[in-house]
């Protein structure tokens, strides 16, 4: 018998909780597509997400919801996912990094405007576990 690490994953989502996620993920794709923005959904492909544009999810935990980000290009996210692994001064970071920081929370600021003025109920979940997505809560 071999020693596995234990993962407790938290607690699911009842079907039905998931479906109405479903239903309010699909109608924020339809409103961001009307606006205009290329929109995704990867978690219901097997496609890694490397496209730019927004991505719409729904997590299916008892504590999950409906979220979306915005991705940039490969062109900036490249260099700047680069920085990390090199190891940056956090206090005074490279000017693709500040760029590309800029972008995120840019565009998570339009699309938390955008969705309320569409009649979204959104909010700015914990940056340091979910950095700069939005969550939907309702219509």
């Amino acid at each position: 018998m071999t020693d596995h690490p234990r993962f407790d994953l938290p607690p699911k989502a009842s079907p039905e909780i998931v479906e109405e996620r479903e239903a309010l993920a699909e109608q924020v794709c339809r409103e961001l597509r009307g606006a205009g923005f290329p929109v995704r959904r990867p978690d219901l492909t097997d496609d890694p997400d490397v496209l730019p544009g927004i991505g719409v999810y729904v997590t299916p935990f008892l504590d999950g919801g409906v979220y979306a980000s915005w991705r940039t290009d490969a062109e900036l996210r490249g260099p700047a996912l680069a920085l990390f692994a090199q190891g940056i001064d956090y206090d005074n970071p490279p000017p693709v990094l500040r760029h590309y920081n800029t972008v995120l929370d840019q565009m998570q600021t339009a699309l938390m405007g955008i969705l309320a003025s569409a009649g979204f109920d959104v909010e700015e979940p914990d940056p340091h576990t979910s950095g700069f997505m939005i969550k939907v809560t309702g219509r």
